[in-house]
């Protein structure tokens, strides 16, 4: 009797031994996971995409892929994974394909169909769209857009800035590069009387030489710039206000109601006789 007591005992040991260490054996292990550095991003910041896999398979790459909140396509790469199981790559926020404000998702794959995860990111918008010359860029208060072309880098934002006559234009300069840019003279224009001035041009702060190509209606400026400029600052004799053209009509339009309006308030206290 006492045998088979301790026979229950032991085999009751046994069970609960084995419940105990079931989840450690049991534990699933995801294949592989993927990330970015931050959850939302501005137009010209860069998206650092990380992850790590369970194990590595030789000879294959990790597809990623990038979908706008559409469904559309924006971008697709392979990267190789790293002796650690890491991996990793980077994306730039906005550009032809990625203009559509909302949610990003990546999609990462590894080899076979059960070796796949997601992520997702928000992204503001683009202020650069397509024209039939090519890129068009706002001007940032106004209702201006520019063309332009860039080497050697991206074009981030145009602004002005009306105290010093100037347009300021932020620039992600990754090599030596050059930016081509069609400016309109209602826009910013360099005058001394009716002729013609230099416009001056800094990058990053400091004077450098361009080239230029003008009509009635507009100048083209080419200006080079290193690696690493940051900004370029075109500085003529007249720029837009920061509000607009439309919003300078409704101002002038304003003022012009209040004239009249407190005109006819001072006929209307005045005394008749």
């Amino acid at each position: 009797m006492m045998n088979t007591h301790l026979s229950v005992f032991a085999l009751f040991a046994i069970m609960i031994a084995s419940i105990g260490m079931a989840p450690a054996f049991g534990q699933v292990v995801q294949p592989i996971v993927v990330t970015t550095d931050k959850t939302s991003y501005s137009e010209g910041e860069t998206i650092m995409v990380t992850g790590e896999v369970s194990e590595i398979l030789f000879g294959y790459a990790i597809s990623v892929m990038t979908l706008a909140p559409n469904g559309n396509i924006v971008s697709i790469d392979q990267v190789m994974v790293n002796q650690d199981k890491t991996f990793s790559t980077e994306l730039s926020a906005g550009g032809a394909l990625m203009k559509q404000s909302g949610e990003y998702t990546i999609q990462v794959l590894y080899g076979t169909e059960n070796r796949q995860a997601e992520t997702s990111f928000t992204f503001g918008g683009s202020s650069v769209v397509s024209g039939p010359g090519g890129p068009l860029v706002a001007v940032a208060g106004t209702d201006f857009m520019v063309g332009y072309t860039i080497t050697g880098g991206k074009l981030v934002s145009v602004t002005p800035d009306v105290d010093a006559n100037s347009l300021i234009i932020a620039i992600d300069a990754t090599d030596d590069g050059q930016l081509t840019i069609t400016l309109p003279r209602e826009l910013i224009d360099a005058k001394i009387g009716d002729e013609d001035d230099d416009f001056f041009v800094l990058v990053d702060g400091e004077e450098v030489d361009f080239d230029e190509t003008t009509t009635s209606t507009d100048r083209t400026l080419v200006i080079s710039f290193p690696a690493g400029a940051e900004e370029i600052e075109i500085i003529g004799t007249h720029v837009v206000p920061e509000f607009g053209a439309i919003a300078a009509l409704i101002l002038a339009v304003a003022i012009i109601s209040i004239i009249v309006v407190s005109a006819k308030s001072r006929l209307s206290i005045m005394p008749r006789y």
